[in-house]
């Protein structure tokens, strides 16, 4: 911890008795630094605004006092907010480009011809969605191990890529830009997501929608920089560049990865609470998430190749990708915003329609580059910001089970898309293998790649089968 957290962790704490500024997560004796403290319900619903002044007057008359940052805004929640963007853009932007190495290796020597390869970024991906809830119930049985974690986890991801430029197969890769860079990705990111809960609550889904606009960015900017390295260098020197490149774009910005309220010297860590799974609210919302990312990587695998199909080149082929990656920037910010106003169901029902429609109408009709490419601008906007509905699903199940943690919820529910990630690999081998439907049916259902664009739309529908769960009283 930083010298500055260590002198605010020696001082009473006095809050701001602002209604504005008043986190619902108020400091309270026992707090874990997670954002949730030890016997209270984090609910506004809750009075506790009476306490909070008893406090502040018996704290006053030590003459010893400070005001946290305030909650939603402010110079220290924006640059915490920016610092977890940038994070998330390098630390989730390389596994993302995974693509451009696969092609790579799989013209290259000394990779060329193994079938390994794809496992490569399977791993990479996979691992750090599925091993969240390890990670996050570490850093919460040790909370003041979290303010070193993304040091830590940056530390792993640059060894991980310095050692995998010495690799000579795939499996020296499997280890090293696969399973040893996704553990150390997810330490790196996990307070990113720990500290998320102090310092936004009513914008709390606007901030996970910026934070997660950053992966859709990275989409844009790393494969083309890392493709212009691979062509130029070679992938050894890449792999050395982009370590040194992540380390000096990381580092600086360790400082503002920081809680919003000091962890306490003492404090008893609470059990991890798995209860919330019980819950119907829970298992019909994950159900559904996991459908809709069984379907939802699919797109962006396998568009470019669809597109040299009807005649593109590389660099317009790769175009597809670009559009997808620039719309799911706006898509996760849009859908951020409105998750903190509407009910969770309403907002997965709007990318639902616009996910289904734009699989089944676009890409279905699409025997030309331009609809096409308009399919990737609609699907990454609606699609794209599934994920940002997220904050919404955290808040239902709240609701339902007073003191879940919101990090374990969310740590759950990663869990559940690196399910659908690791999956959908296999799933669409098989979908695709003999070029089903080709010449047998019309557009680009005939194309040969008809029974992925079906599978596609049919996970995008049932991911929205929420709304029908709340009706029945499920949600």
């Amino acid at each position: 911890m930083s010298d500055s957290c260590a002198e605010l962790t020696a001082l009473p704490a006095v809050l701001h008795k602002d209604p504005e500024s008043l986190d619902p997560t108020a400091v309270r004796p026992g707090h874990d630094g997670i954002g949730n403290p030890d016997g209270l319900a984090s609910k506004e619903t809750i009075d506790n605004n009476d306490a909070i002044e008893q406090d502040s007057e018996s704290q006053s008359s030590h003459g010893q006092e400070f005001s946290l940052p305030p909650v939603d805004g402010g110079k220290d929640a924006w640059l915490f907010l920016a610092a977890c963007f940038v994070v998330e853009a390098l630390v989730w932007g390389f596994p993302f480009s995974y693509g451009v190495f696969q092609d790579y290796y799989s013209t290259h020597e000394p990779f060329q011809g193994s079938s390994n390869i794809a496992v490569i970024g399977t791993c990479a991906m996979g691992i750090m969605y599925l091993d969240l809830p390890i990670v996050f119930g570490l850093l919460r049985r040790w909370p003041r191990s979290q303010r070193y974690a993304t040091v830590g986890g940056l530390l792993v991801m640059c060894l991980a890529l310095a050692l995998s430029a010495f690799s000579t197969n795939t499996n020296h890769l499997i280890v090293t830009q696969g399973v040893i860079y996704a553990i150390g990705g997810s330490f790196a990111y996990s307070p990113c997501i720990l500290y998320m809960d102090e310092w936004f609550v009513r914008k709390k889904g606007l901030a996970y929608g910026i934070m997660w606009a950053g992966t859709g960015l990275a989409g844009v900017i790393l494969p083309l920089f890392m493709q212009w390295l691979l062509n130029a260098y070679g992938y050894r020197t890449t792999l050395r560049v982009w370590a040194i490149c992540l380390f000096v774009l990381t580092a600086p910005l360790l400082y503002f990865i920081k809680p919003r309220i000091p962890v306490a010297q003492t404090h008893q860590p609470r059990p991890l609470d798995f209860g919330f799974w019980l819950t119907s609210t829970f298992g019909v919302l994950q159900v559904c998430n996991v459908i809709e990312a069984l379907g939802f990587f699919l797109p962006s695998i396998y568009l470019p190749s669809y597109a040299r199909s009807l005649g593109a080149s590389n660099a317009l082929a790769s175009l597809t990708v670009v559009l997808f990656n620039v719309a799911s920037v706006f898509g996760c910010v849009l859908m951020g915003s409105i998750v903190d106003k509407w009910h969770v169901t309403t907002c997965i029902l709007i990318s639902t329609i616009g996910s289904t429609i734009s699989v089944f109408i676009i890409w279905g009709f699409s025997v030309s580059l331009a609809p096409l490419y308009i399919f990737s601008l609609v699907y990454g906007l609606f699609a794209g910001s599934f994920t940002s509905t997220w904050p919404g699903i955290m808040r239902e199940v709240q609701k339902k089970k007073e003191r879940a943690d919101p990090s374990m919820i969310f740590a759950c529910l990663a869990a559940g898309r690196g399910v659908g990630n690791v999956a959908s690999g296999p799933l669409s081998e098989v979908l695709i293998r003999g070029m089903p439907w080709r010449g047998d049916v019309a557009f680009g259902y005939g194309s040969g790649y008809g029974t992925l664009i079906v599978f596609t739309g049919i996970t995008a529908f049932f991911g929205g089968a929420s709304i029908f769960g709340r009706r029945i009283g499920w949600v």
